[in-house]
């Protein structure tokens, strides 16, 4: 029952992540034409009717015909279903990305509610410390598919995101360096970790004066180390980015369907390797570090 009223929040908070990514976008479209930058005019006529809506009855609307949504047009999963996938008003195709929000944002709050619940990722002996803990995890991870979803599409960490996930993150990291049985090992934990998913792609902004990597990034890591408060999670986070990138990006370079030029977005594949090393990271290195001492001896038997 717990689990089927997670995703069930899931699903709703999936509802609303994907209505926030669209008026992210207008937002960020009707900002940019206003300080001079080309956009393109379709998407922002398309986009326009979003934001303002939200300034004046802040009620939802198809994409298409611009009709106000009514409630049983919004049930998360169920409205999508029961129109096949279209517009009620107008029987436009709506696609696919608003269903897909809604399951990931139900999969993500049901897997770290498992990840709180199984691995101690909470561990306060507070109920109202550990209450908190919860609610500020599962806000942290609606933030993460709004940005995970908003940079795989565009290409882009919006701030009205990112800094309210950094908010966050540094309310975990302070309740979790008091609960510690030595606060100052835990805070140097915590800035190793920030060095690590940060302070590597501040190195690589730097230098590459933003050619290689985004300012985006820089700030999305500030939030995932304060997160974790691990380094040797952090380490594992961006190993397990970097390689997941490297297995989706090599074969279509080899194919010819991407080049050397080819922009990547590595919000996604940041947010995917800090999931996993939040839930299984220590299983994993655990894995590793025993099988690196058994073939460590065996060479040593030879």
């Amino acid at each position: 029952m717990e689990y089927a009223f997670i995703i069930w929040i899931g699903l709703i908070f999936g509802s609303f992540a994907g209505a926030t990514v669209w008026r992210l976008r207008a937002r960020q479209l009707i900002e940019d034409q206003a300080a001079g930058e080309r956009v393109s005019k379709k998407e922002l006529t398309k986009l326009t009717p979003l934001v303002q809506s939200r300034l004046s009855d802040d009620r939802s609307r198809c994409l298409h015909c611009q009709h106000s949504l009514e409630w049983y047009d919004l049930v998360p999963i169920v409205s999508w279903l029961s129109t096949r996938g279209r517009c009620r008003y107008c029987s436009r195709p709506i696609g696919w990305f608003e269903p897909l929000i809604e399951i990931g944002t139900a999969g993500v709050l049901a897997a770290l509610y498992w990840g709180l619940r199984t691995h101690g990722i909470t561990t306060s002996p507070n109920p109202l410390i550990d209450s908190s803990l919860y609610a500020l995890w599962l806000g942290a991870g609606v933030l993460l598919v709004i940005a995970f979803a908003y940079d795989a599409k565009w290409f882009l960490l919006p701030d009205r995101v990112i800094f309210p996930l950094i908010a966050v993150s540094g309310v975990i990291a302070a309740m979790r360096i008091l609960e510690a049985p030595t606060p100052i090992f835990a805070a140097l934990d915590t800035l190793g970790a920030v060095l690590i998913l940060s302070g590597l792609y501040l190195a690589l902004w730097y230098v590459s004066k933003g050619r290689w990597v985004g300012f985006g990034d820089v700030k999305l890591g500030l939030a995932l180390g304060l997160a974790l408060g691990s380094w040797t999670l952090a380490f594992l986070a961006l190993f397990l980015a970097n390689l997941i990138g490297t297995l989706i990006v090599l074969p279509n370079l080899v194919r010819g369907k991407v080049s050397k030029k080819t922009q990547i977005p590595f919000g996604p594949l940041l947010i995917t390797g800090f999931v996993i090393a939040l839930l299984w990271g220590n299983l994993l290195i655990d894995a590793y570090t025993e099988a690196m001492n058994g073939f460590t001896s065996v060479l040593l038997m030879l």
